[in-house]
């Protein structure tokens, strides 16, 4: 049985993957009681795991260091596409939307609108279909300060339950679609290792219906 390598996203998404990976028979013990571990080894399968950021685990598959990685759908839109996007896991559920204070209209007017946003790649193409002409300010930290202070228009951003918007007094305008949790694979890998990565997506596959 060949090795795979697995790259996690860090956080959130790590323990929904666990969840998965355990209720498709994987133990992940060693996952669990980490400690300040990166990258761990399950003998039984001849799987390794390692831990990383979302833009990394992209990275790692997209050179071949990782045959596996699970990422969310939001990094994937803005990152880049030289990998195969094979299962959605339904966790990390959450929308990309257009926000902004209590009566703005996108649409008014002749200026050019400000649009803040962490994800530029995705913004961009949203208001080009929609056929208008924008500025992407890219922030790093909370996009909901931009229309506050006077910066942006509006921000696209993601949201899960609405409540920071809410605290600082922002609607959202449009909702621009779903995102969840994926799994993608190395073009090469899949080749090299397709009998073992077919095995493993579809144990994992077989679970994620069996739960929804």
């Amino acid at each position: 049985m060949k090795n795979l390598k697995i790259a996690l996203t860090k956080g959130r998404l790590e323990t929904g993957a666990v969840e998965i990976f355990e209720g498709a028979g994987i133990d992940c013990s060693e996952l669990k009681h980490k400690g300040r571990r990166l990258v761990f080894h399950q003998e039984q399968n001849n799987l390794d795991f390692f831990l990383a950021k979302a833009n990394d685990v992209i990275t790692y598959v997209e050179h071949g260091v990782a045959d596996i990685g699970i990422v969310g759908k939001d990094t994937l839109m803005e990152a880049g596409k030289n990998y195969y996007e094979v299962v959605d896991l339904k966790i990390g559920k959450c929308k990309f939307i257009v926000a902004s204070k209590k009566g703005i209209n996108l649409y008014s007017g002749y200026n050019q609108k400000k649009i803040a946003t962490k994800y530029p790649e995705v913004a961009r193409k949203y208001f080009d279909e929609k056929g208008l002409d924008v500025e992407i300010i890219k922030i790093e930290g909370s996009v909901e300060l931009a229309p506050i202070l006077g910066l942006a228009d509006a921000i696209v951003d993601i949201m899960e339950t609405g409540t920071t918007l809410k605290e600082n007094g922002l609607v959202v305008l449009e909702e621009i679609c779903d995102i969840s949790a994926r799994i993608i694979v190395n073009v090469a890998s899949l080749k090299m290792k397709k009998e073992e990565i077919e095995a493993l997506i579809n144990k994992i596959q077989d679970y994620v219906e069996g739960q929804n």
